[in-house]
């Protein structure tokens, strides 16, 4: 199976003015096709540290995608960066100009000559066609036939084997559209892909990364299916990952897993996937048929923008918030009412949950960033509301 890095390039993006999503994108691609990526990173506008970087990825993988640079101007530097990487000189190619021509001119204009810049690529690179922006692409094939002093250390080749520098866009849209319509195709035929990587990801709240960990360990030591933990802000996600020839044969595999994880964190697992928390608990409390209404205090409108009929009051004091949710339960006569009021200086919040069966309340101090206090509080406080309906509904 082929390995791959991926470097965005981009002095924007180490700014903070822009946000990669590329990245994650291309990952996502790569893992359909069964291409382990073992390492990303991004780099500024500059050819020389560019170049030291598709160097040092060639070393490690046999694809190596970059993103970014391709533009007409002076910074943009990835096609002399590529070539430098390479010991090659870039070449004029008319056939790529005339792609930049064609595509300038649907706009009613005529290109100017600095945009000549980007019909040169490396000498001997495939020319990849852009239909949807100005700068084209290109694929450089890497089978020993460069000088030894550009590749030194960098392993012994398979006979016909080849490494592979592919230059995207940076533009999502361009480079979305040429990785689907061009590069995906080059991928499996080049490197004879028969192989796909699916993903399953579970979801749980209301148990801890390290319990989670001592629960299902074990299974984090498999080698195919893979299984690994993230924790996030009063989540954790459970990864399964297999490799396999067909997606059925993957699904059943993880399939198998699944059901290890799932019967040892028995009520912990909410969702899989694309399914998001207050999903599941406003879900839960449809099925038991409730009416539900929520108290905020100190959260900015963050539970209110995800349970209608919430209030807002400001500055709740301690131990106030159950008196507080009684009075909201009685005048909007809900089934049942669930309530979060933060104390940022004690990095506190307190709960309060109110259901046909009785009252719960619930103080929760925070360790972490003070700015992750108000979604870990409101995603204790929705699990809290998601476990009671379901636990009453099983009663």
């Amino acid at each position: 199976m082929p390995s791959a890095e991926i470097i965005t390039i981009g002095t924007e993006i180490l700014l903070g003015e822009i946000v990669d999503t590329n990245t994650r994108y291309i990952a996502r691609v790569l893992r359909g096709l069964g291409i382990d990526l073992y390492r990303t990173i991004t780099i500024g506008d500059n050819v020389e540290r560019i170049a030291e970087a598709i160097r040092n990825s060639l070393r490690r993988a046999d694809i190596v995608i970059t993103t970014g640079g391709l533009g007409p101007t002076v910074d943009d530097p990835t096609r002399e960066a590529v070539a430098k990487a390479l010991g090659v000189e870039t070449e004029f190619r008319e056939d790529l100009w005339e792609q930049v021509v064609e595509v300038i001119a649907r706009y009613g204009r005529k290109p100017s000559e600095n945009q000549k810049r980007q019909a040169y690529v490396p000498k001997g690179a495939i020319g990849v066609r852009n239909p949807v922006g100005t700068a084209p692409c290109f694929i450089v094939e890497t089978p020993l036939r460069l000088p030894p002093s550009h590749l030194s250390g960098m392993g012994g080749e398979q006979e016909g084997g080849v490494r592979a520098i592919i230059s995207l866009p940076g533009v999502p849209n361009e480079m979305e559209y040429i990785l689907h319509e061009s590069i995906i195709p080059y991928l499996q035929q080049r490197f004879n892909l028969n192989e796909i990587i699916k993903v399953r990801i579970l979801h749980c709240a209301g148990l801890g990364e390290g319990m989670i960990d001592e629960k299902i360990g074990d299974l984090e030591t498999l080698s195919n299916p893979t299984v690994g933990l993230a924790a996030h802000t009063g989540v954790v996600d459970v990864r399964i990952a297999a490799k396999a020839r067909s997606e059925a044969e993957a699904d059943a595999m993880i399939a198998e897993v699944e059901q290890q994880v799932r019967e040892r964190l028995d009520g912990y697992v909410f969702g899989a996937d694309e399914d998001r928390l207050e999903d599941a608990a406003l879900n839960a409390v449809a099925r038991r048929g409730w009416t539900l209404t929520a108290i905020e205090s100190g959260l900015d409108g963050l539970l209110a923008r995800i349970i209608p009929h919430t209030a807002s009051l400001a500055d709740l004091d301690p131990g106030a918030l159950l008196d507080a949710l009684r009075a909201a339960r009685t005048e909007s006569r809900a089934d049942a009412a669930l309530g979060v009021a933060l104390f940022p200086n004690e990095r506190a919040a307190e709960m309060a949950l109110i259901t046909p069966h009785g009252e719960k309340t619930h103080r929760i101090t925070y360790g972490g960033p003070p700015r992750s206090l108000p979604r870990w509080s409101v995603n204790l406080a929705l699990n809290w509301l998601r476990t009671a309906a379901l636990e009453e509904h099983a009663a």
